[in-house]
C-alpha cells in the first residue's frame, strides 16, 4: 500500500492522506498540505519528509509540540502504525509494503486529550484565529455541542457578573469564584504585576468553599513563564510529567493538574490567572484551557478598566485637594498648578514661608491663600510693607509703643506683631528691613516674644510668619545688608513665583478676569477683548508683571469707547513693543504705525551719529521719551551702542 496518514480523531477523522510529495506539512495555515482548523495547532506545525523511502517526522518548532506514541517528539523516523497526535487530531502512519491493517475510526484514548502532556496555548491561537466557540470549527458530536453551549453560557455569566464591578479587589474575587463554578479545580488565584514591575506584587487567593483571601503556595516558575511567553499552560499528572519538571511548591502541594493563563490587554501584561487541583479525578482538558483563556481576556479588560477608574478617582481627589483651595489667583498653566500645589502642601504646616519673585507677581495673594487654607484661617491676617515706612515708623508699626515712648506717643499702641497673635503676619519686601529691626524680628521668631517701643514687659505671641521679597537675599547677605541667621529662619520653606512672561498662557485668563472686574466697577459693559488686542497682550513682556497687566486693562476699560478692548485702548508701551508682521498682505493700522515709528527713530539716531540728545532734537522729542521708545521697541539691536 502507498504511505499515508489515516485520521482517527479530530477535524479530519476518517480521511486518508497519501504521502506522495517529498515533504508534506501539517498545520493551521490553509496553504499547508494537511490543513487542521485547530487553535492548538501552529500555522506550520510539523512536516513528514520522504528520504529514499524513509519517512521522517520533524516538528517545526510548534507551540504545543508533536506527540508520537504518547511521547513528545522533535525528529523521528516513522514506523508502520505509529500514532501521531497534533492538537486534537490523531493520525495513524501506514506505509507501502506493510500489511494493511484495519484502521480504527475511534481510539481508546481519544477523549483523554491530555494525559501526562503539557499543552501551551497562545492568546492569538485561542481568540484570534480559531476561538473555541467559533462557528468555523465543526462540532459533529452532540456531547461536544452541549459542552460548547455550556461554555458559552459560562462566559456570558462571567461577563455579566464582572462587568458592573468597579473595585479591582472585588472584581478579582468574583473572577476566582466564577472559575470554581465552571472548572473542576480546588484552588484559584489572580496574580497582578505592579507598575513597571516584572514580578507579582498582589494577588487574590481562594480555595473552593472558602471566602477567605488566604495565600497558598503556587508554582511561580510556571506563572512567570506564562507571563514571560504570553502563553497559557495546561498540565495533568504533573508529578510524572517530564515537560513540567515539578517544582518544590508543586511537589509539596501534591498538585496533579494546573491551568495558568496570562492576563493581557492591548498587549500589556497585567498578571496571570492560576488554578490547580490535587485530586486525581480533577482532570482538566483543552476545553477548560480555552474557557479560562476566554475568561482571562474578559477579566483583563474589566480589571484594567477598574484599575483605571480607581486611578482616575484617586487623581481627581488629589487634584481637587490641590486645586480646590480658597485663593484669588488666576491661571491654569503648569507653573500656576505648581504654585497651587505648593499652597496646598504648606497650608497644613505652621512653618515660616519665604515667597520670592519680581514685583507684581502676586506674592501677597499667595500669602493670603496659604493663610486662608491653614488652621489659622479665621484668625487675623496682618500685612505690612517693610519698604513703605522709615525705620522708626516701621519699628513702631511692627512692635507697637508705650505711652510717652517718644514725642507724639500720647497713648499705648499695639503693633502688627501683637495684632497678628494666633494668626499670620505677612512682611512684604522683607529685604528692605533695617539691620536693627532684623535683629528684633529674629528674637520674635526664636523666642516668640517681644517688647513694645519704650516698654520693658515681654509680650508672648503665637504667629506664623510669611515673608516676601523681590531681592536676592543671598546676595544681600554677602553684601552685609541682611542677616544670615534671619534668612535661615525665614527660609524654612520657600517658593519662587514665575514672572508673567514665563507663563504667558495665563494672560488671556488674567486679561478676561480684569476686564470683567473693572467693567463691573466702572458700570460699563465690555463684551471682551479683540483678537488684535489679545495678540498685543501676548507679545508684550510685562516687566511689571500681573500688576502692570491689571493697570493696563483697568485703563482700557475706563477710557475705551467700544464694547471690546481694542489696541488703541492699550498703553503705548504695549502697542509699541509689537513687531510688525512679516507675513505677506496688508499690515494692520498699529503695525503700520509702529513700522513708521521704527524707521523714523532709527534714521534720526543714524543721522545724529548715535547721539540720543541730538536724535531727540531732530524728532522734537524729549531725550528720556526717546530712550523709552528705543527700549519699548527693542531697537538697540539695530545700531551700535
Amino acid at each position: 500500500m502507498e504511505p499515508r496518514l489515516v485520521a482517527i480523531a479530530g477535524p479530519l477523522k476518517g480521511q486518508s492522506i497519501l504521502l506522495v510529495d517529498a515533504e508534506v506539512i501539517l498545520g493551521r495555515d490553509p496553504a499547508t498540505a494537511v490543513y487542521l482548523n485547530d487553535p492548538l495547532v501552529s500555522r506550520k506545525h510539523c512536516a513528514i519528509r520522504n528520504g529514499n523511502g524513509s519517512f521522517q517526522l520533524c516538528d517545526l518548532d510548534s507551540l504545543n509540540g508533536t506527540i508520537v506514541n504518547g511521547t513528545p517528539t522533535h525528529d523521528k523516523v516513522l514506523e508502520h502504525n505509529d500514532r501521531i497526535k497534533i492538537g486534537e487530531s490523531q493520525f495513524l502512519f501506514q506505509f507501502e509494503g506493510a500489511e494493511a491493517d484495519s484502521v480504527p475510526m475511534t481510539d481508546s484514548f481519544e477523549g483523554q486529550l491530555i494525559t501526562t502532556t503539557t499543552v501551551n496555548l497562545s492568546i492569538q491561537d485561542s481568540i484570534g484565529d480559531g476561538m473555541f466557540l467559533s462557528p468555523e470549527k465543526p462540532t459533529h458530536e452532540p456531547a461536544e455541542t452541549a459542552r460548547l453551549a455550556r461554555d458559552l453560557s459560562a462566559l456570558l455569566k462571567v461577563s455579566s457578573a464582572i462587568s458592573g464591578i468597579k473595585n479591582p479587589e472585588e472584581l478579582q474575587a468574583r473572577v476566582v469564584e466564577m472559575i470554581f463554578e465552571v472548572m473542576p479545580v480546588e484552588r484559584s488565584a489572580v496574580l497582578l504585576l505592579g507598575n513597571n514591575s516584572q514580578d507579582f506584587i498582589s494577588g487574590t487567593y481562594r480555595e473552593r468553599g472558602s471566602a477567605v483571601n488566604q495565600p497558598f503556595r503556587i508554582s511561580r516558575t510556571i506563572a512567570r513563564q506564562v507571563l514571560r511567553d504570553g502563553v497559557a499552560v495546561l498540565a495533568n499528572d504533573i508529578l510524572s510529567d517530564k515537560q513540567i519538571h515539578p517544582t518544590e511548591s508543586l511537589v509539596a502541594g501534591k498538585i496533579r493538574s494546573l491551568l495558568c493563563v496570562p492576563l493581557m490587554v492591548f498587549g500589556a501584561k497585567l498578571g496571570v490567572i492560576y488554578a490547580d487541583a490535587s485530586r486525581p479525578s480533577a482532570k482538566v482538558d483543552e476545553h477548560h484551557l480555552h474557557l479560562l483563556t476566554a475568561i482571562a481576556s474578559i477579566a483583563a479588560v474589566a480589571l484594567e478598566h477598574a484599575r483605571y477608574v480607581e486611578w482616575l478617582e484617586g487623581e481627581n481627589k488629589r487634584l481637587q485637594e490641590e486645586i480646590n483651595i480658597e485663593h484669588d489667583m488666576v491661571g491654569e498653566s503648569a507653573r500656576m498648578r505648581d504654585i497651587l500645589q505648593f499652597v496646598h502642601k504648606v497650608s497644613a504646616a505652621d512653618s515660616n514661608v519665604l515667597i520670592c519673585g519680581e514685583s507684581g507677581t502676586g506674592k501677597e495673594l499667595v500669602a493670603r491663600a496659604i493663610h486662608g487654607n491653614s488652621k489659622r484661617n479665621g484668625r487675623p491676617f496682618v500685612a505690612i510693607n517693610c519698604a513703605s515706612l522709615t525705620e522708626n515708623l516701621l519699628e513702631s508699626e511692627l512692635f507697637g509703643h508705650e505711652k510717652g515712648a517718644f514725642t507724639g506717643a500720647f497713648a499705648q499702641k499695639k503693633g502688627k506683631i501683637e495684632v497678628a497673635d494666633t494668626g499670620t503676619l505677612f512682611l512684604d519686601e522683607i529685604g528692605e528691613l533695617a539691620p536693627q529691626l532684623q535683629a528684633r524680628l529674629l528674637r520674635v521668631l526664636q523666642e516668640r516674644e517681644f517688647e513694645r517701643v519704650g516698654g520693658t514687659r515681654s509680650i508672648k505671641v503665637n504667629i506664623r510668619l510669611l515673608a516676601a521679597t523681590n531681592r536676592d537675599l543671598e546676595q544681600a547677605i554677602r553684601a552685609g545688608h541682611f542677616r544670615s541667621d534671619l534668612y535661615f529662619r525665614l527660609n524654612a520653606i520657600s517658593v519662587n513665583l514665575p514672572p508673567l512672561r514665563e507663563r504667558k498662557e495665563d494672560i488671556p485668563l488674567l486679561a478676561t478676569h480684569f476686564v470683567k472686574k473693572y467693567s463691573k466697577e466702572a458700570n460699563r459693559h465690555v463684551a471682551g477683548i479683540s483678537k488684535e488686542a489679545h495678540a498685543l497682550l501676548q507679545s508684550y513682556d510685562w516687566p511689571g508683571n500681573i500688576r502692570e497687566l491689571e493697570n493696563a486693562l483697568e485703563r482700557a476699560v475706563v477710557l475705551g469707547s467700544s464694547d471690546h478692548i481694542r489696541p488703541e485702548d492699550l498703553p503705548e508701551s504695549v502697542v509699541e513693543s509689537n513687531t510688525p508682521s512679516e507675513k505677506g498682505g496688508d499690515l494692520h493700522y498699529h503695525e503700520a504705525v509702529n513700522g513708521i515709528k521704527r524707521q523714523l527713530i532709527l534714521r534720526a539716531i543714524d543721522h545724529a551719529g548715535g547721539n540720543f540728545v541730538e536724535a531727540a532734537k531732530l524728532l522734537d522729542l524729549h531725550p528720556n521719551y526717546l530712550h523709552r521708545l528705543v527700549r519699548n521697541m527693542d531697537l538697540r539691536k539695530h545700531f551700535k551702542s
